[in-house]
C-alpha cells in the first residue's frame, strides 16, 4: 500500500512539474510542488535526500520559467 501511494504521489508531483494546472502561474506551481514534497516527506513516503532532490528540481523549473518570461522566450 505504501509503495503504491509513494508511486502515485511521485507520479502526481512529476506531472505537476511537467504540466501545471490551468490558470496556475509559475509561483503557484512552485508553491504546490514544495507543499507536495513536504507532505510526502512528512508522511514518510520519501527520504530527506529525495525531498532535497524534488526541491532542487522544482527550483530549477521555477528559475527556467522565470528566465524564460524575462528573456523574451
Amino acid at each position: 500500500m505504501t509503495d503504491d501511494l509513494r508511486r502515485q504521489s511521485l507520479a502526481a508531483w512529476y506531472k505537476l512539474l511537467a504540466t501545471p494546472e490551468i490558470r496556475m502561474d509559475v509561483e503557484e506551481q512552485y508553491d504546490e510542488l514544495l507543499k507536495a514534497a513536504d507532505e510526502m516527506e512528512r508522511a514518510g513516503l520519501i527520504s530527506s535526500a529525495e525531498w532535497r532532490k524534488l526541491v532542487r528540481e522544482a527550483g530549477v523549473a521555477f528559475s527556467n520559467a522565470v528566465e524564460g518570461v524575462g528573456g523574451g522566450t
